[in-house]
């Protein structure tokens, strides 16, 4: 550090700046050296002295880094917090070999240019207050440089109420979080899932901070613990965010904007230590807080106990929270959805023996001799497909209808306790108050924006992009996502040609089993054909809506995010449902009849499997849903392993000979991996959610499957943060944005496709119908539901087909009796479930009672702690309170009691 009364030497200054470039080779003992000193803005030079030690020589500050720890997030002093690590590589100077002068030129051209961004931009961050120290390693072919960063007290007390900081007032007891913990406690029940984790986090009424009431909170004494280290964060990300480093209409403002032009390679704060135990025992509370999250919550063996929310809010930030928050509440809730549906196709499996229609088909012999699949293929007959007939009763027995209403219930439900939740925890972790108006602008938007004007809300002039611009660039967007949405119908149908030609091969191989077994096999392999194109197309339109929506110029980066969201969304919602739909909803209504059929580009329409449509939509689902989860955590769990041995080992070239010593916090921080945020971890279990909702009347088994994964998806998630990720800056939030909306829009859609698929690809009302008007046992119902081929049908004139149709091909009174049935099903379905749904919603309150009285009391002592006149009025409230009756004074001559 520099010491009071010195001056930054300019080669201090020059070597910071990344002026190293000049030289063609750097000393392999760079690293610790008198170049990589301090630096201070002179204006913070007294206050840095007063809290350093003695002495202004560069041999004083060269005896403190030998006697300071080298671990730990601190400068050189010991004292000074590191808040922030700005990275950078430069690679040494070398002469070129087998290239153009002009590409010579080009590569110098652009080194200089990042050059003068990074000089410009630490100027910027000089400006504003920030004490910064440099270090370096190197060897003779590269050099990177680590910026430390710091924000005083003087700069975190002024940003601290520009960004609405939340200050404490008075401290509480612990809010019980777990709801199954409070019911197990009440009835005696010992609770395996609860424990102990060390170093909670004090929970505050809190007001939002002003410096002028500074002593009416609590601790602010304490200038180095007043602030936590997740608040110093994001102050000083704010700062970086918003600093300008080049042409503000060129958008040359903020660190993330440098860091994609690759003037730094990274930005990030530091994690707080290692997240492994220490060798030596040692007592719980003497734990670093990433220890602690590991121990306590990031382990596989901590996989059924709760979650430190806390612990997690209090290292993360809110946002990072809630997500996994959300994800916890919602694998809870996914256990009774799990044990219900295992019993509904357990109960399914114990009852495949009183399927009559599936014993009618097996004993049938050549009584019902099929009409040819194809054109060139033969007649066959029913009793081939005997074991599908069996297979598909799993999927399509009454059952199935009773978990379809009780999914339906269980989605609206969860939703609304959620919200429950949700309001809870915002409460509780102060961000009940924060709205998109608090929101600045975002630096990209605020960079662009061709002009200045007043915010109506708040009254300060901030940049301002037209709306009728924003609506004319949205609507151009839009049609990019149908041009998008288009191709993915092309990919659809594209699938459905190959389904038909594999099995028209399959067919001609002459294999009795292949013959059977066509249908399934072209299902099986179309379908993993089409998961391939599936992640295929999501990779490719994910970059596209990226580029739309920063174009489409949004002001906060909540607007960016939720626009960014319901895009994505929009197109991996067809992405991924389109063929599960296809089958669900279309497959085998278009087939026509003998002599009559209907075709796609020269080849017949596609009819239902031998098993019927829902055991080939179970098929796809499992395909598409489990494959896809799988498929998602061989990633997250192998790709970061694979960068982080990158970063490794381009480190440990650079360290060379100095890698037995044990690495800096910010070199071990720089091996991780960078946070790629929580938008695919949403859309992962989002997309989950409407496979176990929409198509649950086909698939029992999904809500078991989607459970199974989220037991190792929050352990992985976890230890991806905690180990694998450099640590993120904290966000506030006070929900989980548009993706509750599009829950909800997932879970009144879920009601009409169970309804229309119960109605018209289910066999269930058909089955019913029958029963009422024949016969209750179903025997003769496969017999009734053939119809015979037309007569001038000549090749296999008295084969039969799957309709209910007369021997000329016209629609017999029982098809119209059961298109009523069907209608009058789908209505009755959904206006029952819809007023249900609407009664729960009414019945549960979005915000508990509980809550609302914490509210009012901490509304009550922030309008204390805040009022300007707090002491006058405790000293006229003081003598009422004591029952002691107020003198009487005079006004304007009269006497008046108090």
């Amino acid at each position: 550090m520099l010491r009071k009364g010195s001056e930054p030497r300019g080669e201090d200054r020059e070597v910071l700046l990344d002026l190293e470039e000049r030289r063609d080779a750097h000393s392999a003992d760079g690293y610790g050296s008198l170049h990589n000193g301090a630096f201070i803005p002179p204006r913070l030079l007294n206050a840095a002295a007063d809290e350093a030690e003695g002495g202004n020589s560069s041999e004083g500050g060269n005896s403190c880094a030998q006697t300071a720890p080298k671990l730990g997030n601190y400068f050189r002093d010991g004292k000074t917090k590191i808040d922030f690590v700005l990275v950078w590589e430069v690679r040494a100077r070398r002469k070129q070999r087998g290239g153009t002068g002009e590409e010579s030129s080009r590569s110098e051209r652009r080194r200089a240019q990042l050059q003068q961004w990074r000089e410009k931009f630490a100027q910027s961050l000089q400006a504003a207050g920030l004490l910064m120290e440099k270090e370096e390693t190197a060897n003779e072919k590269k050099t990177i440089h680590f910026l430390k960063i710091s924000a005083p007290w003087e700069v975190l007390v002024c940003y601290a109420e520009e960004l609405c900081l939340r200050a404490p007032l008075q401290a509480q007891q612990h809010l019980e979080l777990n709801t199954s913990a409070s019911v197990l406690k009440r009835f005696c029940i010992p609770n395996i899932m609860k424990e102990s984790v060390p170093n909670r986090p004090v929970d505050y009424y809190t007001c939002a901070f002003r410096r002028s009431k500074m002593h009416r909170f609590v601790g602010y004494e304490n200038h180095e613990t007043y602030f936590s280290n997740t608040q110093r964060h994001r102050v000083v990300y704010e700062i970086l965010a918003r600093t300008v480093y080049g042409k503000r209409k060129k958008a040359e403002v903020g660190v993330d904007r440098l860091v994609a032009e690759g003037a730094f390679a990274a930005a990030f704060p530091l994690h707080e230590g290692p997240f492994q135990l220490p060798k030596q025992e040692v007592r719980p509370d003497d734990l670093n807080q990433r220890q602690v999250l590991f121990f306590y919550w990031a382990r596989w063996s901590k996989w059924y106990k709760y979650q430190p929310l806390d612990h997690i809010r209090e290292y993360f930030g809110e946002k990072i929270a809630l997500y996994f928050a959300w994800l916890g509440f919602y694998t809870a809730w996914l256990l009774p959805a799990a044990v219900v549906g295992t019993l509904i196709f357990v109960s399914g499996v114990m009852s495949m023996g009183t399927n009559t229609p599936a014993e009618e088909i097996c004993h049938g012999g050549s009584s019902y001799r099929m009409c040819p699949l194809c054109k060139t293929c033969e007649a066959w007959n029913m009793s081939d497909i005997c074991t599908m007939a069996k297979l598909g009763y799993l999927f399509d027995h009454p059952g199935t209808v009773f978990f379809s209403v009780f999914m339906s219930f269980w989605a609206v439900t969860f939703l609304e306790y959620w919200k429950r939740k949700m309001a809870t925890l915002a409460h509780h972790w102060d961000c009940m108050d924060f709205h998109e108006e608090e929101e600045r602008p975002r630096p990209e938007f605020a960079a662009m924006a061709p002009s200045v004007e007043q915010n109506p809300v708040t009254g300060v002039k901030e940049p301002y992009f037209p709306e009728k611009t924003r609506l004319s660039r949205m609507f151009t967007g839009s049609m990019v996502i149908i041009l998008m949405l288009c191709v993915v119908i092309i990919f659809l149908v594209t699938v459905v040609m190959c389904r038909g030609i594999i099995s028209v091969m399959m067919y001609h191989t002459g294999s009795p089993v292949l013959r059977t077994e066509a249908a399934t096999i072209a299902n099986i392999s179309s379908s993993i054909v089409n998961l391939g194109l599936i992640l295929l197309m999501g990779q490719v339109y994910t970059a596209l809506a990226e580029q739309l929506t920063k174009w489409e110029m949004h002001r906060t980066q909540t607007q960016y995010d939720n626009a960014f969201t319901f895009k994505v969304f929009i197109f991996q919602f067809v992405n991924f449902y389109s063929s599960p739909f296809y089958v669900a909803f279309f497959k085998g209504r278009f087939v026509g009849y003998p002599t009559n059929y209907g075709t796609l580009f020269g080849m017949r329409n596609e009819d239902c499997g031998p098993g019927g449509c829902l055991i080939e939509l179970a098929e796809q689902l499992f395909i598409i849903m489990v494959g896809k989860q799988l498929i998602n955590n061989i990633q997250e769990f192998i790709l970061p392993k694979v960068k982080a041995w990158q970063q490794r080992r381009t480190l440990t070239n650079v360290l060379g000979g100095k890698v037995s010593r044990e690495p800096h916090r910010w070199e071990e921080d720089y091996q991780l991996v960078e946070c790629g945020g929580l938008f695919e971890e949403y859309l992962e279990m989002v997309l989950q959610f409407g496979f176990i909702t929409i198509f649950v009347a086909a698939f029992p088994l999904a809500p078991l499957f989607a459970l199974l994964n989220n037991w190792v998806e929050i352990r992985l998630d976890a230890h991806k943060f905690v180990c694998e990720y450099r640590r993120p800056v904290a966000e506030r939030t006070q929900n989980i944005g548009v993706w509750f909306s599009i829950l909800e829009g997932l879970s009144h859609l879920s009601v009409i496709a169970n309804a229309f698929l119960i109605a018209f690809t289910s066999d269930f009302l058909p089955r019913l119908l029958y029963q009422y008007k024949f016969e209750k046992g179903l025997h003769g119902y496969v017999n009734f539901s053939l119809a015979y081929a037309p007569l001038n049908y000549t090749e296999y004139p008295m084969c039969r087909y799957k309709a209910f149709r007369d021997n000329d091909g016209n629609y017999t009174l029982f098809y119209w009796e059961l298109l009523a049935v069907r209608l009058g099903f789908i209505i009755a379905f959904e206006h029952v479930v819809f007023f249900v749904l609407r009664a729960i919603d009414w019945i549960v309150p979005d915000v508990p009672e509980s809550l609302e009285l914490k509210v009012k009391r901490e509304h009550y002592l922030a309008k204390q702690a805040l009022a300007e006149n707090q002491e006058a009025l405790l000293q006229a409230t003081r003598p009422l309170e004591s029952g002691v009756r107020r003198p009487k004074q005079k006004k304007n001559g009269a006497e008046m009691d108090g």
